[in-house]
C-alpha cells in the first residue's frame, strides 16, 4: 500500500526522504484503504512500514478503519522512498524547465542511472536525523539501488512472516514497492519503470509457499494501473 497523498505530491515537488505528510486528500485515501481491506475479507497479523511519517499514517489511518490498530509494527529505513539525491524539493515542471524533459526523464524512469547527488550542508541532509542513527544515508539512489537495499529487509524480516503463513500489509513509497514489485513479478529492467502504484489503493498479491503471485489486484479498482503479468 502506497501512502495517501502527500503535501509534496500536492505541490509536484521531489520527495524522496524528505519527511513530507499527508494532505487532507492522503488521510482521506489512508482511511479508504483500510476501508477496502477491511470490506475484502484481509486480516493482516503482522504490519511493516517505512520510517517517514507520510507511511507510517497512511498504515495508521488504515488499521484504524480496519478495527486493527492492535498489530505488531515494524518500522524501517529500508522500506524508505528513493532518495532524490540533489532534485529533493524542486519543482518536477520547473526542473524540467532548467534540464530539459529528456534528462529530467532519464533521472526519473531509467533504471540504474540516479540523480545528482545531494550537495554537502543540504537543507534537505537528514544524516543527522535520529531515526537514521548509524545508518550511511544515500547522497542519491536509483531504482536499482532502491531495490537493493529493499531486498535484504524483504528477505530477512517479511518473508518468513509470510512463509509461516501470515498475512501482511505493508505501508512504504511509490518507489520501495516497485521494488518489491519488480522482485516479486520477475519484472525486466526496461519496464518497471513504467509500472506506476497509486497512492492510497491497496494492491493485494496472493502468494504460493514459495511466495510466488498466484494473484494479484487493487483493491479500487476505478484507481487501478496495469499490473506486470504474473511469473
Amino acid at each position: 500500500m502506497r501512502h495517501g497523498q502527500s503535501q509534496w505530491n500536492l505541490e509536484n515537488r521531489f520527495t524522496g526522504w524528505w519527511d513530507a505528510d499527508l494532505t487532507e486528500k492522503g488521510e482521506a485515501e489512508a482511511k479508504r484503504a483500510g476501508e477496502l481491506l477491511k470490506a475484502a475479507g484481509f486480516e493482516p497479523r503482522q504490519a511493516f512500514s517505512s520510517v517517514q511519517t507520510r507511511a507510517i499514517r497512511t498504515l495508521w489511518l488504515s488499521l484504524t478503519a480496519m478495527g486493527r490498530v492492535w498489530l505488531p509494527v515494524e518500522k524501517h529505513w529500508r522500506l524508505n522512498e528513493r532518495h532524490y539525491g540533489g532534485l529533493t524539493g524542486l519543482d518536477k515542471k520547473q526542473t524540467a524547465e532548467k534540464h530539459g524533459d529528456e534528462q529530467v526523464h532519464i533521472w526519473r524512469r531509467s533504471y540504474d542511472v540516479p540523480p545528482p547527488p545531494m550537495g554537502a550542508g543540504s537543507e534537505f541532509d537528514l544524516s543527522k536525523d535520529p531515526r537514521y542513527d548509524g545508518v550511511d544515508v544515500p547522497a542519491t539512489e536509483s531504482l536499482k539501488l532502491t531495490l537493493e537495499r529493499v531486498l535484504p529487509f524483504w528477505e530477512s524480516d517479511i518473508a518468513p512472516v509470510l512463509k509461516s503463513g501470515t498475512d501482511v500489509v505493508i505501508a512504504a513509497h511509490g518507489n520501495s514497492l516497485r521494488a518489491l514489485v519488480k522482485h516479486l513479478f520477475n519484472v525486466p529492467d526496461e519496464t518497471i519503470t513504467g509500472v506506476e502504484i497509486p497512492t492510497g489503493n491497496p494492491l493485494l498479491i496472493e502468494l504460493d509457499a514459495s511466495l510466488k503471485p498466484t494473484g494479484a489486484r487493487y483493491l479500487d479498482e476505478a484507481r487501478a494501473t496495469e499490473l506486470p503479468t504474473l511469473p
